[in-house]
């Protein structure tokens, strides 16, 4: 069956059939020529052992849907994801997971596949809406549907679902996801950047965008009253009053001692062996019991009441901070020798180390996918390897969510990063997480500022990032915001809310929420909040350095720029690259040439650069007539003698021209490899340079 929606100037069109028929549910949604197909799948086995939901969410893109054939020449098919892809996928995971019961414990996997792109309509809001319906019209318990749109904003005027050219003159855009509960409608993610939007646009783009969220919303449950699925039953684990009363007995105050403490490793360190005293009273008293998994799953309950109920009755917190506190800040740079340029960023136990390399314009990095091909100047990568949060484990190259993170902080820094006119430089910063206690991304987008600043880097302002936090009670609606949420805040707590940029406005916002969404009340005070802890977490870096570096690392290589006449780019390459080649060999440069005419010349040495430099221009300037220069004899004609006059570039003494008297033989005057001096008498219509010897 096929539905349709109109939305703005375009129809959402969205079709259920059978094409997927063994999926637990399936859906193809369309935008334009955009279309793409979720299908979802719950396994029939429960996973008892679980303590966390396993859901996964795959986001595919194929290169047939653009019409391309990509990849090296041996292997053609797509194999790992691309980072888009990957962040995609992580966008889709973020808004329908908060919607699944907490009970839940069956593996789910979600896939949307594009199967057609139009290089109009971006395929990762149509992803999200299809992935929803798909779970929507199945009989996975599930509480959607969920809604997506992207809102951008040129010249002042918000564009629903902006196309690709639209998107690169908006200063904002903004990805809203949002449900309707009694009526109202809950933001459940947000994703997106600007250029350094003041925090009133952002919700005035929800605004914007509020109707045509219920718009959606309301139309899938058109769809699944007419042929959604009835839902399967999953059946929660049976309370027992008695048995939890004897687990709080048991806890008593423990519980509320051991959590206050500042101190992350002695914090998690004493809830560890609490709760296994717990498992060996339970044990001991019920020695055929098979309770284990019952206390740590109630434990996990108690320490959710406590934590909550002490912020939202006491404001208090595990770390003991102000509800609007921001933890302890440090700042340090140039603390690395050799490197281009580093930054050291600490919030509380919380610290990212960021190290920048400045690379020649050639260094960039090639995108190939299915959406973007082109260059990539700026890289942002993000480390968190197991011992930043006390733990062992694997390394085996970035996983989702350090490519997420890296990605987020890239966006955050990007619109402040110059133009390649200005500083044609590429730019690689990665962040290493040394130690963890929440947001660690937003940890990362401040190192980078200071890295950025003590590389020379003229970035336009440094920016900044914080995470802030919810906690919210559901049935008296009461909810108090936290400012700088760390590790239990996050965990217990009902949203993640990340703000990063500069003193003007916002660069990137990212949110997330365990709930089944926030109101447009909460987000204004956190955007509030964040903006206070922005300025402030400013503040402290302005401390440290004040703005870029004048001059660059000694140890970055120098770039140096000429813009020549395009049609001189084959002389500066030569026949096969010879010229290039050689002037690369003889001075160590690195040469890139823009089809423009634009010539970057990278060297560690500035000498070599300039050495470089001089060569090219010789190569490529313009000779006059008139002019006098000392060259070589490269080649004997019989009717005259070939002289390079400048590197490249040569010209020819006819034999008429070596001598004011009569001249039988070309060597009875000059000999390859002999010095002369001459003068340039014509330039004909060729370009080709006459000379006359000149007499001595």
């Amino acid at each position: 069956m096929k539905f349709e929606l109109k939305l703005g100037e375009k129809i959402l069109m969205a079709e259920i059939n059978d094409l997927a028929e063994q999926a637990s549910g399936s859906a193809i949604v369309q935008l334009g020529d955009t279309l793409v197909l979720a299908a979802c799948v719950m396994s029939k086995e429960t996973r008892e052992d679980l303590d966390f939901f396993p859901l996964t969410v795959e986001y595919q893109e194929k290169y047939y849907a653009a019409g391309k054939i990509k990849g090296p020449r041996y292997i053609k098919r797509e194999s790992r994801p691309s980072d888009e892809a990957i962040c995609n996928s992580r966008l889709i995971d973020r808004a329908i997971r908060p919607l699944f019961p907490e009970c839940l414990k069956n593996d789910v996997q979600v896939v949307a596949t594009v199967l057609s792109w139009d290089a109009e309509n971006d395929p990762d809001t149509i992803g999200l809406i299809s992935a929803s319906l798909a779970l929507a019209v199945s009989n996975i318990p599930w509480g959607g549907p969920v809604a997506a749109v992207r809102v951008g904003r040129k010249e002042g005027k918000f564009i629903l679902n902006p196309n690709y050219g639209e998107r690169e003159r908006c200063d904002l855009d903004i990805l809203f996801a949002g449900v309707i509960e009694k009526g109202k409608l809950l933001v459940n993610m947000i994703e997106g950047g600007s250029e350094e939007a003041e925090d009133s646009a952002v919700l005035e783009a929800f605004d914007f965008a509020e109707k045509y969220l219920k718009d959606i919303v309301l139309f899938q449950e058109e769809i699944i009253k007419k042929i959604g699925k009835k839902k399967s039953v999953i059946k929660a684990l049976e309370k027992d009053s008695d048995f939890e009363k004897e687990i709080q007995n048991f806890l008593g105050e423990k519980l509320e001692k051991v959590l206050y403490q500042k101190d992350k490793s002695k914090r998690e360190d004493d809830v560890f062996n609490l709760e296994n005293d717990l498992i060996s009273f339970i044990e001991e008293k019920y020695p055929n019991g098979g309770k284990k998994k019952y206390v740590r799953d109630y434990f996990e309950k108690e320490i959710d009441r406590v934590i909550k109920g002490n912020i939202l009755k006491n404001d208090r917190r595990p770390d003991l901070r102000k509800l609007d506190e921001v933890r302890e800040i440090g700042c340090q740079v140039a603390i690395l020798p050799r490197t281009h340029g580093s930054g050291l960023f600490m919030r509380g136990q919380t610290k990212a180390l960021s190290i920048l390399t400045l690379g020649a314009p050639g260094d960039q990095q090639i995108l190939e996918g299915m959406e973007i091909c082109g260059k990539k100047r700026y890289m942002h990568h993000y480390n968190f390897p197991p011992y930043c949060s006390g733990e062992t484990g694997p390394m085996r190259g970035p996983g989702r969510r350090e490519i997420g993170h890296g990605m987020l902080a890239e966006k955050a820094i990007l619109p402040l990063i110059p133009s390649i006119d200005e500083f044609p430089y590429t730019i690689r910063v990665v962040t290493e997480i040394l130690s963890s206690n929440g947001s660690t991304s937003m940890a990362s987008v401040s190192s980078s500022s200071l890295a950025l600043m003590d590389a020379g880097v003229p970035v336009r302002a440094p920016a900044a990032g914080i995470a802030i936090g919810l906690v919210h009670d559901k049935e008296t609606g009461e909810f108090k915001i936290l400012t700088d949420i760390q590790g239990p805040e996050d965990h217990y707590g009902e949203m993640d809310f990340k703000v990063a940029g500069t003193k003007k406005g916002i660069t990137a916002i990212q949110m997330d929420v365990k709930t089944k969404g926030i109101s447009r009340e909460i987000m204004e005070q956190a955007l509030l909040r964040a903006n206070k802890a922005r300025l402030e977490i400013l503040e402290k870096i302005e401390e440290v350095i004040a703005g870029p570096r004048k001059k660059l690392s000694p140890f970055a290589p120098r770039i140096i720029t000429i813009q020549i006449n395009p049609e001189k780019i084959r002389e500066v390459i030569g026949a096969g690259g010879k010229i290039i080649n050689k002037i690369i060999s003889e001075t160590g440069a690195t040469i890139d040439i823009d089809d423009t005419g634009l010539i970057f010349i990278t060297a560690v040495k500035e000498e070599s650069a300039k050495a470089a430099e001089e060569w090219i221009k010789n190569i490529t300037r313009e000779v006059k007539v008139g002019e006098i220069f000392e060259g070589r004899v490269e080649r004997i004609m019989t009717f005259g003698a070939f002289v390079e006059i400048l590197p490249g570039q040569d010209g020819l003494i006819h034999i008429s021209k070596l001598s004011d008297k009569r001249v039988d033989r070309v060597e009875d005057i000059v000999n390859i490899g002999d010095m002369v001096t001459v003068k340039v008498i014509l330039i004909d219509d060729l370009g080709r340079i006459n000379l006359a010897l000149v007499q001595k």
